[in-house]
Order: C-alpha cells, then structure tokens, then sequence
C-alpha cells in the first residue's frame, strides 16, 4: 500500500471543482491504496481518484491548501484540515523518497568525479611547481641560492675558511674538476662535500687531512655529485623548501632567507653514502676517470683497510699509472691544506 497504515481510514472534507470555470462544491476526501479519493458529501459518490504519487501542491506554506492532479490547470481541491494536509504531505514525502533520482545521482557522480579530480589534482601541483620552478630558474639564480644555502650552512659549521693562497687553490680545484662554480671549505667534519645549487660545493675541512693528496678532496666532490642520481641540488633544495618557495620563485624571481633557514642543518644530518649498485659503481668510476682523478686515494680515506672500497681500489681508472695531470700543484695544494689554519 503507498499511504501509511495510520492514514487508511482518515477522511476530511473539503472543496473540490472540475475546471477553472466549474463552481465549488463539498466533497470527503479520503485515502485509497495509490490515490486520494474525492467522493461526493452527500451520496458517497466517487467524484475523482488523484494519483498520490502526481498529487500537486499549489500554494506550498499557505492555508487553506490547495491541491491538483498535476501540474496542468483543471480539477482544484482546497482542504482546511490540517492533519488531512499534513498526512498527503508525508506520503508525497514517502513516495519522493523511493522514487529513483537519475539526475541526484548524476550530480553526486559528478561530485564525486570533481573530489577525485581536485584530490589529485592537490597531489600532482606541489610537485609540479617544484619541476617547474626547477626547470626554469636561470642559473644566475641557482648560483644564488647556492650561496644562500652555504650562508645557511655556516651558521651549524662556522663561516667558511679564507685565505689568499688557499682561495685562489679552490679556484684552480673548481676549473680543474668543471662544472663547479665555488668551492668552499667549512671549519667542520661534513664526511666529505654537498653540491648546493648552483654548482656551489661545501667541502668539509676533514677532506683535507689524512692522505697527503689532493684527491681525496677531488674525490670527495665527484662522489657528492654522483650521490645526487640525477636530481639536480636545486631541485632538492625546492623539494625541501616546498610549493610555497617554489610558487614564489617562479612568481617574483626572489626567494626570502628565511625559506631556506634549516636546509644546511638538513644537509649536515644527510650523510653521502657510496653508489651500493654495481651499475652505480661503475657511474662513479667513470666520473673518476672523466675528471683525471684515481680512485684509491678517497677509497683509503675512507676505509684505511681498504676492505669496504675495494671497488674504488681494484676499479680504480688509473691503477699502476698516474692520472693524467695532477689535480693540482704542490703549492696550491699546500695552500688549500692550510686554509683554515
């Protein structure tokens, strides 16, 4: 049955008319299984079955009611009893709330498509920003923010070690290993260099002491720049830094201090592990070779043994034979050794 049991006998009456033009009369209105019933006052004479489930409701809010088959001028019912109004109104209720809503289940198929959308889409711009900003930023710029991370780095480390001799020894170390634009010795043990971007290099002062060679240090930079598998430094730095700094670069070009404040302390509590893979191994070596430094002697500074770094020693490009030409000069070497002395 469509009306609620507590409905099936309720009766009220009211005023019913046929057409527009036809004049009121008295009938009871009543409920039957799928329709209200409209019959006659006095004979108890069916007039009108309305469908329930079309039942119209022409003046929602005001009293008396006002009631129609459909939405199309015609018959007109005006009931005054309020239980009878509200019983009609609980089982239009009744009935919408089992009818099947094609287009409610559209929008909430579309909702649920745009929350999707708007999910991944909060997923994929972060990263995105970082790729962008990465990709355009020119180097004048990189090389800035290098220098601003190295800032950065001092104040865990202490302010870069200087000297006439040893800065001008850094700089022939930066030609002769390419595509380094600074490097700068910090007065602390950072377990070798960080590539900052930019191609601005931090190399710990513990390189320099040990085996009396240049290519540890050497060493300790081409091992730094292999460890990066293929992200650049600023792309790491922006990673760091998020989609904030990133928006911000590519919006105004400029990127505060303070958005890049902890990422040397970062750097430090980020050891530079060697290559496990052999493929990795074998990169590593050929950067070796590429850049005319052996091997070994990093491979020693790092395991006196030798037993950990065999690869480095037994693979070492230039084993039995000197590298092409020193890394640098005695005296400059010398002068580096000394630069924070």
């Amino acid at each position: 049955m469509t009306a609620l049991p507590q409905y099936e006998r309720l009766e009220a009456p009211g005023l019913w008319r046929e057409t527009p033009q036809a004049q009121r009369r008295e009938v009871i209105v009543s409920f039957g299984n799928t329709s209200l019933v409209i019959s006659d006052d006095r004979s108890s004479a069916a007039l009108a079955h309305w469908s329930l489930a079309a039942l119209v409701r022409r003046n929602p809010g005001t009293r008396p009611a006002l009631f129609a088959p459909s939405e199309d001028p015609g018959e007109e019912l005006e009931i005054t009893d309020e239980t009878m109004v509200e019983a009609i109104e609980k089982v239009q209720a009744m009935i919408e709330a089992h009818r099947p809503h094609p287009g409610r289940l559209r929008r909430i198929g579309w909702i649920g498509t745009g929350a999707v959308a708007l999910f991944g889409l909060l997923l994929w711009l972060p990263g995105a920003l970082v790729e962008q900003a990465a990709r355009v930023l020119p180097a004048p710029k990189r090389e800035e923010i290098g220098r601003m991370v190295l800032a950065d780095l001092e104040r865990s480390t202490g302010v870069a070690c200087h000297s006439s001799a040893g800065d001008l020894a850094l700089e022939a170390l930066a030609d002769r290993l390419g595509g380094v634009a600074q490097i700068a010795v910090l007065p602390h043990r950072l377990g070798g260099a960080r590539i900052l971007p930019g191609g601005v290099v931090a190399l710990g002062q513990d390189t320099l002491i040990g085996l009396d060679t240049p290519e540890v240090a050497a060493g300790a930079i081409l091992v730094a720049q292999a460890a990066q598998t293929g992200e650049a430094p600023v792309h790491a730095f922006l990673a760091w830094a998020g989609a904030g700094a990133a928006l911000r670069l590519l919006v105004t070009g400029d990127l505060p201090a303070r958005e890049i404040t902890g990422y040397g302390a970062a750097l430090i509590a980020t050891p530079v592990a060697l290559p496990q893979r052999p493929t990795e191994t074998d990169a590593l070596l050929a950067a070796f070779k590429t850049a005319g430094v052996a091997s070994t002697p990093y491979a020693y500074a790092l395991d006196p043994s030798g037993e950990t770094v065999l690869s480095l020693i037994e693979a070492d490009p230039f084993r039995g034979a000197p590298a092409p030409e020193p890394v640098l000069p005695d005296a400059a070497w010398l002068a580096l050794k000394d630069i924070c002395s």
